[in-house]
């Protein structure tokens, strides 16, 4: 009772599962004293794949800022952005345009970020969000993904106790704005 069972396979939640990767769905569940067990066709596949690195942190546009403040105050001296892309099968505009985005910011440039988003909406992976005979990906889930800045944490990959990868929140209160 304490695990949530949150993801999906091809975009739709599992049967079994408490949820699945819609963002608007888990908008307000609660996960406080909760353990999520997360799986998706491309992101935790990346994750798993990823192990000989020296760190891992996940990221998206919703905690850009997070990850970017992350990244310079641990001054790396090589940092890898690897994109997941669709069902870790074929390259997804929207993790290409998050990379840059972090890149550019890293390097001092200041990236458009009203150009992406509006990029973003045209692109055909985005259809999905306004196909209202798709109910896995509610329009919202558009806007909710592209929250930039919304979450002040980065995720790390750390051994848990089975020695099974977990995430652990790190806070990061510097954004990017």
């Amino acid at each position: 009772p304490s695990f949530l069972l949150i993801g999906e396979r091809d975009g739709e939640k599992q049967p079994g599962f408490d949820h699945g990767n819609s963002p608007t769905e888990i908008e307000h569940v609660d996960f406080t004293g909760r353990t999520v067990v997360h799986t998706t066709s491309a992101g935790t596949q990346g994750l798993a794949n990823a192990w000989q690195a020296e760190e891992i942190i996940t990221g998206s546009f919703c905690n850009a800022g997070a990850i970017i403040a992350y990244i310079r105050s641990r001054k790396f001296k090589q940092v890898s952005l690897v994109c997941m892309g669709t069902g870790a099968r074929e390259p997804a505009d929207e993790d290409i345009l998050c990379a840059q985005f972090i890149k550019d910011s890293l390097e001092g440039k200041a990236p458009d970020f009203q150009r992406i988003r509006t990029h973003l909406r045209d692109y055909r992976s985005a259809r999905k969000f306004f196909d209202p005979k798709i109910s896995w990906a509610p329009e919202r889930d558009f806007d909710l993904c592209l929250d930039l800045a919304r979450f002040d944490f980065v995720l790390r990959v750390q051994p848990g106790e089975n020695g099974l990868p977990t995430l652990h929140k790190l806070y990061c209160h510097k954004f990017y704005a």
